[in-house]
C-alpha cells in the first residue's frame, strides 16, 4: 500500500472515530441533561423549603414548577408518585400553593374541564371512574418497583371519595375546580393530569379492562 494511500485510509478512520465520538459525547450530554422523574425526586428531596425564605425561597419554587413542565406526560405522571410533595406543600403559603399550581397546569388542562363540563353525569362518572383506576395502577406498580408499601386509598393524593366523587359528577369538574381551595386542587393534580392524558390518548371512554 502506497504511503498516499495508506495517509488517506487514516485520515478516513481518524474522521469516523472523531464523529462517533461527538455523537457519543452529544447523546450522554442529552441523557445528563433531560429531566425526569427521579430527577424532581431528587430535588425535591435535596431542598428543605421550610428552612428558605425570600428570594432563595420564590427560586425553590420557580424551579420546580420549571422542572415539572419540561417533563413528558409519563414522566411527569411518575414524578407525582416519586417526590416528596406531601413535604414541600405542607411548607407552601396559601398562596404559594395557588402560584405553583397556576404555574404547572399542562397544555390544554382548561379545555379539558370545559369538555368534561358538557359530558352527560353517567359519561362522567365513568370517566372519573377509569382516571381514578388508571392512576392507582401505576401509583401501586411505581410502589412496588420502589419497594415501598401500598397505601390505602384514603392516604392518597388524587383519589376521590364516594361523596366527592357524586359532586365532581353531578355539577361537573370545572365548578367543582374553582370552589376547591389550593390544598385540594394539590390534592386533585394526580387526578386531574390522569384524566387529562387519557382523553388525549382516547383512552377515557374505551371498554374498562
Amino acid at each position: 500500500m502506497s504511503v498516499h494511500r495508506r495517509r488517506s485510509l487514516f485520515i478516513a478512520v481518524a474522521g469516523l472515530v472523531l464523529a462517533w465520538m461527538i455523537a457519543l459525547g452529544g447523546y450522554i450530554v442529552f441523557k445528563n441533561s433531560k429531566l425526569t422523574a427521579e430527577k424532581v425526586a431528587a430535588y425535591l428531596r435535596s431542598v428543605d423549603l421550610s428552612q428558605l425564605s425570600g428570594e432563595a425561597r420564590a427560586k425553590a419554587l420557580r424551579d420546580l414548577a420549571r422542572k415539572m413542565n419540561a417533563l413528558s406526560v409519563e414522566e411527569r405522571r411518575r414524578a407525582r408518585f416519586e417526590g416528596d410533595w406531601d413535604r414541600w406543600f405542607a411548607a407552601m403559603m396559601e398562596e404559594e400553593k395557588s402560584a405553583f399550581i397556576e404555574a404547572t397546569l399542562p397544555s390544554g388542562f382548561k379545555q379539558m374541564l370545559q369538555s368534561f363540563e358538557q359530558m352527560p353525569e353517567e359519561t362522567r362518572a365513568r370517566a372519573i371512574d377509569r382516571a381514578m383506576k388508571e392512576l392507582a395502577k401505576a401509583r401501586e406498580e411505581a410502589e412496588k418497583e420502589k419497594g415501598v408499601a401500598v397505601q390505602s386509598p384514603a392516604q392518597r393524593s388524587g383519589e376521590l371519595s364516594p361523596e366527592l366523587q357524586q359532586k365532581v359528577v353531578t355539577i361537573g369538574l370545572k365548578s367543582f375546580y374553582g370552589e376547591s381551595s389550593a390544598q385540594t386542587k394539590a390534592e386533585l393534580a394526580p387526578l386531574l393530569e390522569e384524566m387529562q392524558r387519557l382523553m388525549e390518548s382516547g383512552m377515557l371512554f374505551r371498554g374498562r379492562r
